[in-house]
């Protein structure tokens, strides 16, 4: 499941995802970002912005990556981001990121606590077969 997420995730080579974020009781965000897969972490660099806000004060997020029409299969994952700070961790993530990046781009790990997958082959392949996964310790609830 995670070299299929990491392909449909990285299918044009830009990362390019929708991200959802929440603040305590407010509804969702939505949200165009471009991410990375770096060693073996999940990380965005994003401006100064609602979304970052979101992150920064609850930290709670879904992430699904772009489809393709002609290949409609999906992936998504749920977790907590946390912002790094860490000198080492943000060269390391931005000497593979697809653009320049600097100090005012804080750096989020996104943690992942679940993840779906639903694959078809076509547009006219339907219904998905979907595939889920959770992190050890966490509840188990139904879709």
């Amino acid at each position: 499941m995670a070299d299929a997420g990491q392909r449909l995730l990285d299918r044009d080579g830009t990362g390019e995802a929708l991200l959802a974020t929440v603040r305590g009781d407010a509804s969702p965000r939505i949200h165009p970002i471009n991410l990375a897969i770096v060693g073996e972490g999940l990380f965005a660099f994003i401006l100064a912005s609602a979304k970052r806000r979101d992150l920064e004060l609850d930290g709670r997020y879904a992430l699904h990556a772009h489809q393709d029409p002609s290949a409609p299969s999906e992936f998504s994952v749920r977790g907590r981001a946390r912002l790094i700070d860490d000198a080492d961790i943000r060269a390391t993530v931005g000497g593979a990121w697809s653009f320049e990046v600097d100090d005012s781009y804080a750096l989020f790990e996104f943690s992942i606590e679940s993840a779906l997958l639903g694959v078809r082959a076509g547009p006219d392949d339907w219904p998905p077969r979907y595939a889920r996964w959770r992190a050890s310790g966490q509840p188990t609830t139904r879709a």
